[in-house]
């Protein structure tokens, strides 16, 4: 089951600025209409809105929907959990957020590498 899989199964984040909800939902793990109930009850997570109410996300959010999902789905936290845990002085010390832009980073730099040896 996908919403079941970790972290390190999940993809590498595009360098774009904005992402809709279907590439989010595929880079994350999660189901659009789960994303949607996630803005009603994370503050943090607000994408941007444009023409018909469309939403686009910018990478802090993947990477903030990436640690709602650790949270919920790997380390068993309920919502309210969740949502205490990333308002609280713990979240800014958090280490799956460190270690999601360490990978990404390196995943990155990587690929970087790769184009500069063509």
């Amino acid at each position: 089951m996908l919403e079941a899989s970790n972290n390190n199964d999940l993809p590498a984040i595009p360098g774009k600025r904005y992402f809709t909800i279907g590439e989010v939902s595929e880079l994350c793990g999660v189901k659009p209409h789960v994303l949607r109930y996630w803005e009603q009850e994370f503050p943090q997570l607000k994408p941007v809105k444009r023409r018909g109410n469309r939403r686009y996300y910018q990478r802090h959010d993947v990477l903030m929907i990436r640690q709602i999902r650790s949270l919920l789905y790997e380390q068993g936290f309920t919502i309210g959990g969740a949502r205490q845990r990333l308002s609280g002085e713990e979240a800014k010390e958090d280490i799956t957020q460190s270690q999601q832009i360490v990978r990404q980073i390196r995943t990155e730099l990587e690929e970087l590498l790769q184009i500069l040896r063509r």
